[in-house]
């Protein structure tokens, strides 16, 4: 699931069909990006980017890779 991706469309209050509406795609693959079963193109990206005034390694942390490890920045050890 991409929780960001799902609380910015709750937050402006906007169901799946009006999103897809707004962005030109269908509403099944919104639920489908959402749940994150398919993984949507840059252009695509970019549209959920504008629309939520959020960047898309943000709402696609899964496609970007953003993760931080606390561990490894937490240790005194130096491998």
């Amino acid at each position: 699931m991409r929780e960001v991706l799902i609380e910015k469309r709750q937050q402006k209050e906007l169901t799946q069909l009006e999103v897809a509406e707004k962005i030109g795609v269908s509403e099944v693959f919104v639920r489908k990006i959402e749940k994150g079963d398919r993984n949507p193109s840059v252009e695509t990206m970019l549209k959920f980017e504008s629309l939520y005034s959020t960047s898309m390694r943000l709402l696609f942390p899964d496609i970007f890779q953003v993760s931080i490890d606390t561990k490894c920045i937490n240790s005194k050890e130096v491998v």
